[in-house]
């Protein structure tokens, strides 16, 4: 029963067999034909017999095993690794389909490949997944057909594999490496101007050429008889927390993932960032309630305790109270800090109603507004109309570009600052923006 359970027989068989049914039909007509026909079904099923002594005579010919990340990365491409072993005695075809995960909708999963006797071979495939959560894998199915090619033999590994996709971190190398230099590539290099030093004193030391010459120490150069300057270095331990906003205004989607996906993937971003700078990462979330809190620190795994808690966190579709946030920052948050503040305001009427609790965060905190520029609205701006409908779909898109501007324009009024941004370009915005304040020393 097991045999029959993992034979099947492939498309050749029933080719041969149409080719069989032909022959005979013929022989009605011409019964010379009757025995070339009983011949030919006569080579078939002894063809489909050695095909599959072929195959099933060895116990476990094929090895195969599926290597996973260790976890997925939200909107990346995560590449996952086959290795396929062949212990028959003669070169065989292998049918690969792999159960992937459903949120993937892939129905057309198959990988062909050759593999010589006694040889492995590795190969992988790239899945881009475009929500958080766990991903559940099947059976890693390889079917194996001999060189006669009439029937295959199904091998299944590796049943019911389970993987956790966290925020986007694949890219965080690249983004420290950028940070350190305090350049982004962004439609060209952008250097970010320092425009001054903060006051943290580091040492005294011999002047070289380039130094700034408003640091020249005069007694240390007095006592030395030669040019001494102070050095500084960007101050440390400064705290920044990231609040993200989870209510229904952030499920708005663009390239697959929702602007609460790409406040996450940039959350994560930052946070590295800003622990490389030896600063002090927190965040939390909220939306009725402040949520996930994680407290502000740079010790090592203070980047596993931010994933962990972004991991499986979902919009529920409320309207965020602004009032409660306000009143958890001022309990908890008793420290002057960097606050960025992921949301989506729409409009300038939307931004006044929680103006007064935005102002009242600003009084004890440098806070940073991050809102979206909506892409396909933006597309329309610009465009040539050819009829009523496009003049009409423009002049809208131009009124919502105005409205943002405002809303800029009334946050800056009060002291805040704002960061308006396309999703795609938000990690490289945020980071930005960070190193800017650590370089002007405002926080």
């Amino acid at each position: 029963m097991r045999l029959f359970r993992n034979l099947y027989l492939n498309n050749s068989v029933f080719y041969s067999a149409f080719a069989v049914a032909i022959v005979y039909i013929l022989a009605f007509f011409f019964p010379i034909l009757m025995n070339l026909a009983f011949g030919m079904l006569m080579v078939l099923l002894l063809l489909i017999f050695v095909d599959i002594l072929l195959l099933f005579i060895t116990k476990e010919p094929i090895k195969t095993q599926r290597i996973l990340p260790e976890k997925f990365s939200n909107g990346d491409e995560n590449f996952v690794k086959i290795d396929i072993k062949n212990l028959y005695g003669f070169n065989v075809k292998t049918k690969i389909i792999d159960e992937i995960p459903f949120q993937f909708q892939k129905r057309d999963f198959l990988i062909e490949k050759s593999i010589e006797s006694k040889k492995n071979i590795s190969f992988q495939y790239h899945l881009e997944p475009k929500e958080r959560g766990e991903y559940n894998f099947g059976a890693l199915n390889v079917f194996a057909i001999s060189p006669i090619g009439l029937v295959s033999r199904k091998f299944a590994f590796q049943k019911d594999t389970h993987l956790a996709c966290y925020p986007s971190f694949l890219h965080l190398r690249k983004y420290e490496l950028m940070a350190l230099n305090n350049e982004f590539m962004m439609g060209g290099i952008k250097k970010i101007r320092r425009l001054g030093h903060t006051m943290e004193f580091e040492q005294i030391k011999e002047y070289v050429p380039g130094d700034d010459i408003r640091t020249i120490n005069w007694k240390a150069t007095s006592k030395r008889n030669q040019l001494m300057v102070n050095q500084y270095q960007e101050e440390k331990s400064q705290r920044i927390f990231l609040l993200i906003d989870k209510g229904r205004t952030m499920q708005m989607p663009f390239k697959g993932l929702s602007l609460l996906d790409y406040s996450i993937n940039a959350a994560m971003a930052l946070s590295h960032i800003i622990l490389k700078k030896s600063d002090r990462a927190g965040m939390m979330t909220f939306s009725k309630k402040t949520e996930n809190k994680v407290p502000a620190d740079n010790k090592s795994g203070q980047l596993k305790k931010i994933a962990d808690a972004l991991y499986n966190i979902n919009t529920n579709f409320y309207e965020s109270d602004f009032s409660r946030l306000y009143q958890d920052v001022k309990f908890s948050i008793n420290q002057r800090s960097l606050i960025l503040l992921f949301t989506n305001f729409e409009s300038l009427d939307a931004v006044n109603r929680q103006m007064k609790y935005l102002r009242g965060i600003a009084k004890n905190h440098l806070l940073v507004i991050v809102f979206f520029k909506n892409s396909e609205v933006a597309e329309l701006i610009g465009k040539n109309p050819y009829n009523m409908q496009e003049v009409y779909d423009e002049i809208i898109a131009e009124k919502f570009e105005i409205e943002k501007k405002l809303i800029i324009q009334e946050l800056r009024k009060h002291g805040i600052y704002s960061i308006y941004t396309l999703p795609e370009n938000l990690n490289i915005e945020v980071i930005n923006k960070y190193l800017e304040i650590k370089a002007r020393g405002i926080l």
